[in-house]
C-alpha cells in the first residue's frame, strides 16, 4: 500500500477545505438544531402549566411530530441518495426553525400539535442527508466515527439549551426563549447553504425507488438492524424526553435544578457516543458495543425509579448517559458495512423508520403510564425490559454480520453487483 493511501484510508477529515468546512459546519446545525429540539422535554413543566396539559396530551405533543418524522424517513434518504445530502439538509433545517418559531406563538393545544407534525416531516430531512454528509468525508474505517459526529453535535446543543434555557425562562418566558433558539436555527441554515458542500465518492443510485426499496428489504440483516433501532429509540426518548419531567414531577427538582442534570447527562453522552464509535472501529465488532451497552442500558433503566437518594439516582442518571450513545454510530455503520454505501441513504432512512416509531410508542406510553399510575416507575422499568431484548438481537446481528462479511458481501456487492469492494 503507497503512502498516499495510507493517508486517504486512515485520515480523520477529507484533506480539502470543503472537507473541514462541512463537517464543521454540520455540526453547528447539530447544536443550533438541538436547541429547539431539546427544549420541548426540558420546557414541558412550564409549557404544560401554560397550555393546560396532562402527561398524556404532552406525550401527543410530542409524538405528533415523532410520528411524521419517522415517516418522512426513508424519502429522505432516497432523495439524499439520488440528489446529494447538503439541499434536503438545508431545507430540513429551515423548515423545521421556521415553525418552531410559530410554535413559540401557538395557544391552543391541537394548533401545537399540527405545527410540531409538519415540522417533524421537515425534520426527516435532517437525519440520513446529514450521516450521508458527514460519512462521505470520512475513509470506509472510521464511518462509525464519523456517524458519531452526528450525535456529539447535538449533545452539544442539549448542553448549551439545558445551561442558557432555566434562567432565561424564568426572566422571559418559554416562549420567547423557545424563539430565540428557533430563529438561531434560521441562521444556522443559511449559513451551511452557503459553505457546506457535497462530496460524491461513488456514483449516486438511479435505479427506480420502490424496485430498490423492496430489494433492500429483502436482507434480513436490515430487518434485525431496524428492530434494534427500534429498541435504541425506545431506551432514549423514553429518558430524554421524560427525564425533566421525572425530576421535576416526581423528584421535586426545580426546573434549574432539572436543568443542571440534563446538561450533566448531555456533556456524559456526547464523548461516549465518539468513545463507543472508535471502540467498535478499533474492534470490528459493532454487535458486541451494540449488545454491552444495551445490557448496561437495561440495568440502568432498572435502577433509575428504584433510587431513593440523590446520590443514587444522579449516579443511575450518569450511567445511563454514559452508555445511551455508545453504540449509535455502530449501529447506523452495520447496514451500510454490509449493503453499500451507494445506498446509505435508503438504509439509514429504513432503519430510523423503526426507531422513530419505537420513541413514539415509548414516549406516549409512558406519559399514559404516568397518567394512570402516579409515578413512571413502570415505565422505566418497561424500558429495561427492551432493552434486554435488545441484547438477545445483538447476538444474532453479531451472527448474521459475520456471515455476510465471510461471504465477500460488504461495500455494495449484495444491492449493485458493479461497485468495487472496499476492502481493509
Amino acid at each position: 500500500m503507497s503512502l498516499l493511501d495510507t493517508r486517504e484510508r486512515y485520515a480523520p477529515i477529507g484533506a480539502s477545505r470543503d472537507g473541514r468546512a462541512t463537517i464543521a459546519l454540520v455540526l453547528l446545525c447539530q447544536v443550533a438544531h438541538f436547541l429547539t429540539f431539546a427544549a420541548i422535554p426540558l420546557l414541558l413543566p412550564a409549557m404544560r402549566d401554560d397550555l393546560g396539559l396532562s402527561f398524556t396530551q404532552a406525550g401527543i405533543l410530542a409524538g405528533a411530530a415523532m410520528v411524521s418524522y419517522a415517516a418522512g424517513q426513508v424519502p429522505a434518504g432516497l432523495i439524499s441518495d439520488r440528489y446529494g445530502p447538503r439541499r434536503p439538509y438545508f431545507a430540513g433545517l429551515l423548515a423545521w426553525s421556521i415553525l418552531s418559531f410559530g410554535f413559540g406563538l401557538v395557544h391552543a393545544f391541537w394548533l401545537a400539535v399540527a405545527i410540531q407534525f409538519v415540522a417533524g416531516a421537515f425534520r426527516s430531512l435532517l437525519f440520513a442527508p446529514g450521516l450521508s454528509l458527514l460519512s462521505a468525508w470520512f475513509p470506509p474505517q472510521r464511518r462509525a466515527t464519523a456517524m458519531s459526529l452526528f450525535h456529539l453535535g447535538g449533545a452539544g446543543g442539549s448542553v448549551l439549551l439545558s445551561l442558557l434555557a432555566p434562567p432565561l425562562v424564568e426572566r422571559h418566558g418559554w416562549r420567547a426563549t423557545f424563539m430565540l433558539f428557533a430563529a438561531i436555527g434560521v441562521a444556522a441554515a443559511w449559513l451551511f447553504v452557503s459553505r457546506a458542500r457535497d462530496r460524491q465518492t461513488e456514483a449516486p443510485a438511479r435505479s427506480p425507488v420502490l424496485p430498490r426499496l423492496v430489494q433492500l428489504a429483502r436482507f434480513p440483516i436490515l430487518w434485525v438492524c431496524s428492530w434494534l433501532q427500534f429498541v435504541r429509540f425506545v431506551v432514549a426518548m423514553g429518558f430524554n424526553f421524560w427525564l425533566p419531567s421525572f425530576l421535576v414531577d416526581d423528584r421535586g427538582f426545580s426546573l434549574p435544578a432539572a436543568g443542571l442534570v440534563v446538561a450533566l447527562s448531555a456533556a456524559l453522552s456526547a464523548p461516549a457516543n465518539t468513545l463507543g464509535a472508535y471502540v467498535s472501529d478499533r474492534l470490528r465488532n459493532p454487535p458486541l458495543v451494540i449488545g454491552g451497552a444495551l445490557a448496561v442500558l437495561a440495568c440502568a433503566a432498572a435502577a433509575l425509579p428504584l433510587a431513593e437518594s440523590p446520590p443514587l439516582l444522579l449516579a443511575a442518571i450518569a450511567v445511563y448517559s454514559v452508555f445511551l450513545g455508545f453504540y449509535f454510530g455502530p449501529l447506523f455503520l452495520v447496514p451500510v458495512e454490509v449493503l453499500g454505501s451507494r445506498v446509505a441513504g435508503a438504509t439509514i432512512g429504513f432503519s430510523n423508520l423503526f426507531a422513530n416509531i419505537g420513541g413514539f410508542t415509548c414516549v406516549f406510553a409512558l406519559g399514559a403510564v404516568r397518567d394512570a399510575t402516579g409515578s413512571f416507575t413502570r415505565g422505566f422499568l418497561g424500558i429495561a425490559a427492551a432493552a434486554l431484548a435488545g441484547v438477545g438481537l445483538a447476538v444474532v446481528l453479531g451472527r448474521m454480520r459475520g456471515r455476510a462479511l465471510a461471504q465477500g458481501t460488504a461495500e455494495g456487492a449484495p444491492v449493485e453487483r458493479r461497485a468495487p469492494r472496499e476492502t481493509g
